[in-house]
């Protein structure tokens, strides 16, 4: 057999691939797809739908808050409560610490929520009256004791009763306060000096609308509530008893054993021996 001779293929020339004309500037323009074109029905119901109400701007800051500065307090805004029932309030800080005159601070521990109006009312009471108080003990005021302030319940804590002014976050409760030494001074403690607390109570009645301590009730024993309640004609209620020290009293000792008294019978131990 003979070998296969291979036989050339020809290559073809490539067909030239004709370009639209371009289109004129007076045409008219294309219609869309009909899965493109907008529906007439959407649109109409997109224009009869409301506008879409902004959401409203918050209100301008009270009074109260442009006054309470950073000079004067770290108490930052926070947003108001609302519920559940009748508690909350609006205009309400976080009163963190005073600041004092000389720029120190005194902190409340913990931190009080507060309105602004009372928050103000606190730090002025502070300011103005216990760090005066304090230098008289050749201190400084360190740190005030918080023991309550917003909390969502009745008077008293009992169910049922009215709404306390804590409820509101419009009342302080106070133990004390601690000076810049460590000591610290309880309102309610009968051994700390009498004509100190007399003095702490002439200040919070002159500030306050409500002062509530000792002898009151049975429910301000050991600290003192302080409010800002809004009541008729202005009537405020001042109701802490400054009691005196407890006096100090020796105890009792033994009468001495008159010497005719029949002598003591010797107790006999377990194993027969007399002790």
């Amino acid at each position: 057999m003979g070998v296969a001779t291979p036989v050339p293929v020809l290559a073809r020339p490539l067909a030239v691939v004709p370009l639209p004309k371009e289109r004129p500037l007076e045409a008219p323009p294309r219609e869309a797809p009909a899965d493109e074109k907008p529906d007439a029905k959407s649109d109409a119901k997109s224009a009869d739908a409301p506008p879409v109400a902004a959401a409203p701007a918050p209100p301008p800051p009270s009074a109260c808050r442009l006054a309470l500065t950073d000079a004067i307090a770290i108490a930052p805004s926070i947003p108001p409560i609302v519920g559940p029932g009748a508690c909350g309030g609006d205009d309400l800080v976080r009163l963190e610490a005073v600041v004092l005159k000389d720029g120190k601070r005194v902190p409340l521990k913990p931190a009080a929520t507060l309105r602004c109006k009372m928050a103000a009312a606190v730090a002025d009471w502070v300011r103005e009256d216990l760090a005066p108080l304090a230098e008289g003990l050749s201190s400084t005021v360190a740190e005030l004791d918080n023991f309550d302030s917003f909390d969502c319940r009745g008077r008293n804590r009992i169910a049922g009763a009215r709404l306390s002014e804590h409820g509101k976050a419009n009342a302080l409760d106070v133990r004390g306060f601690r000076l810049s030494g460590g000591q610290m001074i309880s309102l309610t403690e009968r051994n700390v000096d009498r004509g100190l607390r007399e003095k702490v109570l002439a200040s919070v009645c002159a500030r306050f609308s409500t002062v509530l301590g000792p002898g009151s009730d049975w429910y301000h024993e050991d600290h003192i509530h302080l409010d800002l309640a809004e009541r008729r004609a202005g009537y405020r209620m001042c109701q802490w008893s400054v009691y005196d020290p407890l006096p100090q009293i020796a105890p009792l000792m033994p009468a001495e054993r008159p010497a005719e008294a029949p002598p003591r019978e010797e107790e006999v131990a377990k194993d027969g021996k007399k002790e």
